[in-house]
């Protein structure tokens, strides 16, 4: 929805290369208390019925006063995000009032993923951040979508961050893999096409009736033998 956005992308500092690796928005779960709050409207209306005629007001009162409550906790689970960068972590909420808190990576000490029974079945859970900005906003990140696929991605940026944390260091480890990729790809063919060769068969020699040997071939079995002149009469 226009205007219910909170832009993250103000606050990259793009001339430093900074992008975003992922943007977390909160699991559908952190505002299904504010669903059923919002639900609830519906019987407090049904009391109209049954409220004398000069009391009718404080059964619509009730029921508007849940309607606003439930959505501006709705409003506010969706203009609260969680941003992972190259360089950091930052946290933006706030409706009418707007909060930044930001992290380095090099303070993240520590990240625990925890997981409830609900959560487990939902698909979500909560981050806790150990490092010296805890007071800043980002030490309980909570209704994360996906934790453990979330964690590894800022296991990984950690890592690529010892690179330089730079765009330009993300593209070259990424060029780096694709050339040995290409380089095992390649190998892996030119193996392939020597075992091809080692097991074609030898061409042919010449034949040898049995008994007969390379170096000592029987006599043509044809021909005709030279008999003595004495037997010959």
């Amino acid at each position: 929805m226009p205007g219910l956005d909170p832009r993250v992308e103000r606050h990259l500092i793009a001339d430093e290369g900074e992008f975003v690796v992922d943007e977390v928005r909160k699991h559908w779960a952190a505002v299904a208390g504010a669903i059923l709050e919002a639900l609830a409207a519906v019987p407090v209306l049904m009391l109209v019925v049954w409220m004398p005629s000069q009391l009718y007001w404080f059964p619509l009162l009730l029921a508007l006063g849940l309607v606003v409550h439930a959505s501006w906790r709705i409003l506010g689970a969706r203009m609260d995000r969680f941003v992972i960068t190259n360089m950091r972590v930052f946290r933006v909420h706030g409706i009418l009032t707007q909060n930044i808190a930001t992290m380095p990576l090099a303070r993240i000490l520590d990240i625990s993923v925890h997981r409830p029974l609900i959560g487990r079945i939902l698909g979500y859970g909560h981050f806790v951040f150990e490092s010296a900005a805890q007071e800043q906003g980002l030490r309980d990140i909570r209704f994360v979508p996906d934790p453990d696929e979330r964690g590894l991605t800022i296991q990984r940026v950690i890592q690529r961050a010892g690179l330089r944390g730079s765009s330009a260091a993300w593209r070259a480890e990424d060029e780096r893999r694709e050339r040995e990729a290409v380089a095992q790809a390649a190998a892996a063919a030119a193996a392939a096409a020597a075992a091809a060769a080692a097991v074609q068969p030898a061409p042919p020699g010449p034949k040898f009736e049995t008994g007969d040997t390379a170096e000592f071939p029987l006599e043509d079995h044809n021909a005709t033998a030279e008999m003595p002149w004495w037997r010959s009469q």
